[in-house]
């Protein structure tokens, strides 16, 4: 999960995104796509291969960010006239594009997932494809993997399956769209269900142990050639839809293992040194965390609209650390098993257009459920894809720590020299002259060197900012 979520708005800019430039260039971030990998993109989104059931009569929507193009999934609910729910999900059926061993494949796996910057993505596949033919785009008809679960009165699956099928959705919409409309009581029978689903199925997450980081979105705001930082904290409409997509990847992991192979997203149970960090880091917030108080709970208690809170939330992706993928084959089920967010064993299978590993579990998903052998394409790709999706992992996260340190360095570099209030929420152990402050105004986290000596934890305290370079240094703090 990422530290920050970043979104950059306004017409200026240009000295942000020149860096933004240069760090893609450091990093040596893919560039354009080779024109081989375009003609294939082109040939395939003209003749994807189409499936021969027509589900186009289900009236599917798509909930996502304003202005996203590539749309990974839409979805239907309705109530079951036996009782209980029935969930239509439909994903994007990459592999309908794609043919194993070309070019556009070997691309994807060079890529391995699609990166994201302040000022716009890079992404795993073309264009073409990813925003046009391949994307669930309102009014038009494609090939995808269709979900359908029903679920009974409590919001526990019943039954679940996949197959492949044409699908058209009949409108994009957006989070806070769908959360006026639920909220005002104008919402679609669909929509309204999309509520009361989720939110049982926030309740089935809570009594297994499950946690859902309510992280919030930092926007970047540009104006007249300077930045203001300013968190979005997510609706309620966030985690109902959160929720449809978690228990797809619950239910491919269960697929996948009943029969006998797969690839699971695993985490495992973070260490106490882990939780005593965040325990430090909830104190220096004045966040109450009563030692009888299970982690879970706290978490569920927090409002990302609150600045302490959001900054702990933050802190909280430390323990998603060590998140990884596990392949199993010949009917042994791997060690660890279980997402330990997700208190269940998982998959990612859901986002296929902007992820490589989500297209071999949508296949294997659909193998199992036809009680068929998986291609022989997605059995020979399993062995490699913990060690691709780790690498691709390991290149987006350290794009999202520099794009956080070059953002915050342009929010602040005309002000060196200036003091804030701050609160120190980190100390380090063998440094403890060095640590972390969050300051209340702008919402901006820092490092923090004291040259007098050790850092207060916890305390709230003046700082002044001593380095903050956007094209250099990252933001750096000292005691006042």
């Amino acid at each position: 999960m990422p530290r920050r979520h970043l979104h950059m708005t306004g017409a200026d800019g240009a000295a942000l995104r020149a860096a933004l430039r240069d760090l893609r260039t450091e990093l040596k971030v893919p560039g354009e796509f080779p024109a081989a990998v375009l003609a294939e993109a082109e040939e395939a989104a003209r003749s994807p291969r189409l499936p021969a059931l027509d589900a186009t009569d289900v009236p599917l929507v798509t909930i996502d960010p304003p202005g996203s193009r590539d749309l990974d999934q839409a979805m239907h609910l309705s109530r079951r006239t036996s009782g209980g729910y029935r969930v239509h999900y439909a994903i994007a059926d990459v592999a309908a594009f794609v043919t194993p061993g070309g070019a556009l494949d070997a691309e994807a796996h060079r890529r391995v997932t699609t990166l994201y910057f302040p000022d716009g993505r890079i992404p795993l596949h073309p264009p073409v494809l990813s925003e046009g033919a391949a994307s669930l785009l309102a009014g038009q008809t494609c090939p995808a993997l269709l979900w359908r679960f029903d679920l009974d009165a409590e919001g526990r699956v019943e039954a679940a399956e996949v197959r492949r099928a044409l699908v058209r959705s009949r409108a994009r919409l957006d989070y806070a769209g769908v959360q006026q409309a639920v909220d005002a009581g104008t919402a679609d029978d669909s929509l309204a269900l999309l509520k009361t689903v989720g939110a049982l199925r926030e309740g089935l997450e809570q009594e297994r142990g499950g946690i859902s980081l309510n992280v919030p979105e930092q926007e970047i705001v540009a104006q007249n050639g300077s930045y203001t930082l300013a968190y979005r904290a997510p609706l309620p409409a966030d985690g109902w839809n959160a929720q449809i997509s978690l228990m797809t990847g619950m239910a491919a992991a269960e697929l996948m293992l009943a029969a006998g192979a797969g690839i699971l997203r695993t985490l495992p149970t973070a260490p106490d040194g882990a939780v005593g960090r965040l325990r430090r880091a909830a104190k220096a917030l004045r966040i109450d965390w009563p030692h009888h108080v299970p982690y879970a709970e706290l978490v569920r208690s927090l409002d990302p609209r609150n600045p302490a809170h959001a900054a702990f939330l933050q802190e909280c992706t430390a323990l998603l650390r060590g998140a990884g993928y596990a392949v199993f084959t010949g009917g042994h089920t791997p060690d660890p098993v279980l997402h330990a967010a997700v208190a269940a064993p998982y998959a990612h299978c859901t986002a296929p257009l902007r992820r490589l590993v989500d297209r071999y579990a949508g296949e294997l998903c659909v193998a199992a459920v036809a009680g068929a052998e998986p291609p022989q394409w997605a059995r020979d790709a399993l062995e490699a894809l913990p060690r691709e999706m780790a690498d691709g992992s390991r290149l987006a996260n350290a794009a999202e720590r520099e794009c956080v340190d070059l953002v915050e360095a342009a929010v602040l570099k005309d002000r060196v020299g200036e003091t804030f209030d701050g609160t120190v929420i980190d100390v380090k152990e063998q440094e403890p002259r060095i640590g972390t402050v969050h300051l209340e105004e702008p919402a901006v986290v820092g490092r923090v060197e004291s040259h007098t000596g050790h850092l207060p934890l916890g305390d709230r305290i003046r700082v002044r900012l001593t380095a903050a370079d956007p094209g250099r240094a990252k933001v750096l703090f000292a005691p006042a």
